[in-house]
């Protein structure tokens, strides 16, 4: 079995504020450090399912988070950006069997999580076919164009119950509840002890949790400054609905992505 977990932060247990989720500022080690620790979980679950080869994408912001010693030998670790469409799941293809999610997130516009948002935080939504997503939506689109299923994500509980809905067979664990700008979190070592066993449940129902596929991907996204959405207008496709927002229309979704990489 071949695994993909792509980790990021924001949905890491204990991780509140901005300044933590920022390499070299001197609150982001305790949360590189659960980030892993989270991650370290998921591959120990993943190894007890009988995967014999496991891809981790350090998929949060400078992709150099997580101290890169001491991972098991079954492990290849990608940090840094590749610069492609894919983004968070670089070198994700149809050879893997399953991803998994560490640490994500509510999208923007949504209010489980004070660091929701989606991509960046230039906008104040992203939209596809009229449904607010969050990166997992799109990650788990790029999943589902593989063939590959979505099988366990853990992060706040909000994102939670958004992931279930879109797949209800795939595992989650809400390590932490967002609250205006609080979080209420899960202890660390619980966290990790839920996501090891929810990863070896979820690995064994994978052929049940692939995300939905559409026939066409209407995107939309409101951006912050009126000026993006300017810039924007200019990409082959895209049509600017208001000073604003702008939208794409595609029926592929390496055509989805790639928009996606030169206008968010």
């Amino acid at each position: 079995m071949k695994v993909y977990i792509s980790a990021d932060i924001e949905g890491v247990t204990g991780v509140t504020h901005w300044d933590e989720t920022e390499l070299g500022h001197h609150t982001h080690a305790a949360a590189a450090a659960q980030m892993k620790r989270e991650v370290m979980a998921a591959i120990k679950g993943a190894l007890a399912a009988g995967a014999k080869e496991i891809y981790v994408k350090d998929a949060h912001d400078s992709g150099r988070n997580m101290d890169f010693t001491g991972f098991p030998d079954q492990v290849t670790l990608i940090r840094e950006w590749t610069c492609t469409p894919e983004s968070m799941m670089a070198g994700l293809d149809e050879s893997f069997d399953a991803v998994i999610y560490i640490g994500y997130h509510s999208p923007a516009y949504g209010n489980g999580n004070p660091l929701a948002h989606t991509m960046n935080t230039q906008n104040n939504y992203f939209k596809v076919n009229g449904d607010y997503w969050a990166e997992f939506d799109l990650n788990s689109t790029i999943a589902t164009h593989y063939g590959v299923p979505v099988v366990f994500l853990s992060g706040d509980e909000a994102l939670c119950q958004i992931a279930k809905s879109k797949v209800p067979q795939m595992e989650t664990v809400g390590v932490k509840r967002g609250v205006g700008d609080a979080t209420f979190n899960m202890s660390t070592d619980k966290a990790c002890k839920l996501i090891e066993a929810g990863v070896k449940k979820g690995l064994k129902k994978a052929k049940k949790c692939l995300y939905p596929s559409a026939e066409k991907y209407v995107m939309e996204i409101n951006y912050k400054e009126h000026v993006r959405a300017l810039r924007a207008s200019y990409y082959p496709g895209v049509k600017q609905l208001d000073e604003h927002t702008v939208s794409f229309t595609t029926k592929d979704v390496p055509s989805l992505i790639a928009c996606r990489m030169f206008i968010l």
